[in-house]
């Protein structure tokens, strides 16, 4: 099992509003089970577009910058006055369930109270090692994860995430259960102006699970449907290689989500 690591914020009263994990004894042993299945996917909009991350400096030169680690992010007090915000720390929860694998945590202690992050899905397991850090690379993979997380009305879903990347390899029985293609999610997070983007599954015209009703009021800029705007299909029905607009540029790192 990794190491737990430990955030201690110290003098910070912390409210915390934590989302319940997978409710059925079948979701659970199929979230058991899988090798890129989710249960916790119920990340606000309101969380992803008024977080911390630009407003108190949970930027890449504080975060990303530094380990996943107690030490390292204690000792940069941009980061720590940036969890301060609860929807800074639950954006964090999704950064490190994406970032982080099975076994691995965060914790926040303040006030005798400690409030867990677990890892889930180790798509930058380095980042949790003493001295870790996330390059660009890194930020776009984390941060697909994270946008295919959002949901409009912050309800929890069993989703099947999928991507050009070992940690989003998913096992036979997720294949076979999950095989509506929904959307494609890139963009970058940790980046000036947190650029994110999403292109639909050809043939569809909404996204009703992470825009709600109208593409309009999506948290993400809508960029067209997949087959056009992506330059490779990968393994699984995932799309990667996409471009931000019709004729921006790539980026590799992308997060296909498929639905029961």
């Amino acid at each position: 099992m990794a190491p737990r690591h430990v955030l201690g914020v110290l003098g910070v009263s912390l409210t915390m509003s934590v989302l319940a994990g997978c409710g059925a004894g079948e979701e659970t042993d199929l979230a058991a089970t899988r090798s890129a299945l989710t249960a916790e996917n119920a990340l606000t909009a309101n969380a992803l577009t008024a977080n911390a991350l630009t407003a108190n400096a949970l930027t890449a030169n504080a975060l990303t910058a530094n380990a996943l680690t107690a030490n390292a992010l204690t000792a940069n007090a941009l980061t720590a006055n940036g969890l301060r915000d609860p929807l800074g720390r639950e954006l964090l929860k999704y950064v490190v369930s994406c970032a982080l694998p099975a076994g691995a945590s965060v914790s926040i202690t303040a006030d005798s109270h400690r409030y867990d992050f677990p890892g889930s899905i180790g798509l930058a397991p380095q980042w949790g090692n003493v001295g870790g850090s996330c390059d660009r690379s890194c930020q776009r993979w984390v941060s697909g994860c994270v946008l295919a997380r959002v949901d409009a009305a912050g309800v929890e879903r069993l989703i099947s995430i999928r991507g050009d990347n070992r940690a989003l390899r998913p096992d036979g029985r997720e294949l076979a259960q999950y095989r509506q293609r929904e959307a494609t999610y890139y963009g970058n997070l940790f980046a000036e102006g947190q650029p994110r983007y999403l292109c639909l599954s050809p043939g569809a015209t909404s996204d009703d699970r992470v825009c709600g009703p109208s593409l309009s009021d999506c948290p993400m800029t809508v960029v067209g449907a997949c087959d056009e705007v992506c330059d490779d299909r990968g393994a699984f029905g995932t799309f990667s290689d996409c471009r931000t607009s019709r004729h921006g540029r790539d980026i590799a790192e992308t997060v296909t989500v498929f639905l029961p």
